[in-house]
């Protein structure tokens, strides 16, 4: 592993001599513009690991993404090796069926700190509630990036961080109340604590995640992407191009299901995504909005 084959991934050609807060946000979204989101492996017959040489292999080597335990664990190693103060941190993403936060920390983010200042970075929660820069650790202030405003909040025990978004403007009529889509304007995403966690604090997470038939991620498949103008996203058979209209106060959503045989075209045209194994999409019902 090196970093030279990670900056040639995400396209980042620019010197780290410096590692400042600059330097931090250009790689940041460089990344989630370059990787995909995406559990595509678990409906691919193929096993999810948190062994960072397998997931530098699969990521960076073999051009696919990857779920958070992989994406921000990966992101975690190329700041330590750039030589940034980091930290790996545990989440618990909320859940809207039951209306809390989950059990366990299903999700790695990473902290930074720069000159006595501590940041969040997280380059793998995917569609509209992907970060595109890092989050500066302030309670309560409103940090404006495309897909809407963030916020971290201090609840005391536990961090909090949610975003307030735009309505969305769904262009194709049959998808105007499609379940992908919330109607929510402010989310809660998932809480943290500042406890520093190794990776082994993941691995039975990973391993369910990855096979119990209730989680989210075997009843979906799911593979989204950044753009410099919103995200796209293909959730099972249904595609979409998402375009952030701040001005107008809206997201338009472009949405449609894809027969089987598009599939492979569209993960390869709109995701720079080649599966080795045939992929079974899958889109039972579990909650997830993009």
């Amino acid at each position: 592993m090196n970093l030279e084959e990670y900056f040639n991934r995400v396209g980042f050609h620019d010197s780290y001599e410096k590692l400042d807060l600059a330097t931090l946000k250009l790689i940041h979204k460089q990344h989630v513009m370059s990787i995909p989101f995406e559990n595509l492996s678990i409906h691919c017959g193929e096993r999810i690991t948190m062994d960072l040489e397998v997931i530098f292999d699969k990521i960076v080597r073999s051009g696919r993404g990857g779920w958070c335990l992989e994406n921000n664990f990966l992101f975690g190693w190329v700041l330590r090796e750039m030589g940034y103060n980091t930290t790996t941190l545990g989440c618990r993403v909320f859940n809207s069926t039951v209306n809390e936060f989950g059990p366990d920390d299903t999700h790695l983010i990473n902290l930074v700190v720069i000159n006595g200042k501590s940041y969040i970075t997280d380059v793998s929660f995917g569609v509209s509630f992907q970060v595109w820069e890092p989050l500066e650790l302030i309670s309560g202030k409103d940090q404006p990036q495309a897909a809407g405003v963030f916020r971290v909040i201090d609840k005391g025990d536990f961090w909090v961080l949610e975003k307030t978004g735009r309505k969305p403007q769904v262009v194709n009529p049959e998808f105007a109340s499609s379940s992908l889509i919330s109607k929510k304007e402010t989310k809660q995403i998932y809480s943290f604590t500042l406890v520093p966690r190794q990776a082994d604090h993941f691995f039975d997470k990973c391993e369910t995640l990855q096979t119990d038939p209730s989680s989210l991620f075997t009843n979906k498949s799911i593979c989204s992407l950044q753009t410099p103008t919103g995200f796209r996203a293909l959730i099972g058979w249904t595609y979409s191009e998402v375009t952030y209209k701040p001005e107008e106060g809206v997201d338009v959503f472009d949405m449609r299901d894809v027969p089987d045989d598009e599939i492979e075209p569209i993960l390869r045209e709109k995701f720079n995504l080649k599966l080795q194994k045939k992929l079974k999409p899958q889109n039972k019902k579990a909650y997830y909005t993009i």
